[in-house]
């Protein structure tokens, strides 16, 4: 199909080998580079660089990455649109967004028990920030999003219906064998001296406006292109990093949640159209909001009252 070489990029990009992304594919290692050299020729710009354990994608060649996962995402749930509608199967999809750490905790689970109690539903799940859900609700591509009011914040639109889940207190997370590990609640000012690490402008934004309120400046030294790249820094120690609380009982084993001191925070929302709404969006919204309330803490120094343990992006 036409995306092919999209298709080969991103796996490229994903295996971080030519020779490893042609295994899986099926090509030859030879294909494969002709795949790339001609949508880099297309483009005008390399999209990826060699080294010596395999190869990483250029500044452009992860912009590009980024997109293209997105429309290979489209591109096959049209495939399985039409070839539903060929076999028969009644009944649109569900679609689902939410931010990366929502995605990653109580939205499967809310899905899992929808699943459970209403019976078998097609449903889509795609992961984004907040205010790109917020535009795929609003042009129909999404039926729900499950987002937060971090910074940016969230627009007020007559378009849409906003349902409050709670609020979810961000922690700071850190390799295991951190001298700070499992003495928590700790003051932002005590860790004044580390590296941070951020993957968005929200959590960034969050984090410089929790220490700029204590007297100090959290020094945002490196940047990850996501939130698995994010935690990776962390677990290899190379710096500390703002997570959601909703995300503390996910962990890696590597890693550990560690509360702060009067945290920051941030609400927890699903947003829907007030038109047309898919027959399962209901249900789904009861299940969201039992499994936020159902969270426990996983973080060291956390009570009781503080985040549910369970949940993305900011």
């Amino acid at each position: 199909m036409v995306l092919t070489a999209w298709r080969t990029f991103v796996t490229v990009c994903r295996l971080g080998s030519l020779s490893a992304a042609a295994g899986e594919l099926g090509y030859t290692q030879s294909a494969v580079s002709r795949q790339i050299a001609g949508l880099e020729r297309e483009l005008g710009v390399p999209l990826v660089q060699r080294h010596v354990r395999g190869v990483r994608p250029t500044p452009a060649g992860e912009v590009f990455r980024h997109h293209a996962m997105a429309a290979l995402d489209e591109a096959d749930r049209a495939v399985r649109a039409v070839r539903d509608l060929r076999d028969g199967a009644s009944g649109r999809p569900l679609a689902v967004g939410a931010t990366p750490s929502l995605a990653a905790g109580i939205v499967p689970v809310a899905i899992r028990r929808l699943l459970d109690t209403a019976g078998p539903v097609r449903w889509s799940l795609l992961p984004g920030l907040s205010l790109e859900l917020h535009d795929r609700v609003v042009s129909g591509d999404l039926d729900v999003a499950v987002v937060t009011d971090a910074p940016p914040g969230l627009p007020n639109d007559p378009r849409l219906e906003r349902r409050f889940l709670g609020m979810d207190e961000m922690v700071v997370v850190l390799p295991v064998d951190h001298p700070r590990a499992g003495r928590g609640p700790v003051h932002i000012r005590a860790l004044a001296d580390q590296t941070w690490v951020e993957d968005n402008e929200g959590s960034a934004a969050l984090l410089r406006q929790h220490a700029a309120r204590a007297g100090v400046t959290a020094c945002i030294d490196l940047t990850a292109a996501d939130l698995p790249g994010k935690t990776a820094l962390v677990a290899a120690g190379h710096a500390i990093a703002l997570i959601p609380g909703v995300l503390a009982s996910a962990l890696r084993a590597d890693l550990t949640a560690v509360a702060l001191v009067d945290p920051p925070t941030r609400g927890i929302y699903t947003i829907t159209p007030r038109r047309d709404p898919h027959p399962s969006t209901a249900p789904l919204l009861d299940q969201l909001v039992t499994a936020f309330e159902s969270g426990r803490p996983a973080v060291a120094g956390a009570t009781s009252g503080a985040v549910p343990a369970r949940l993305s992006g900011v």
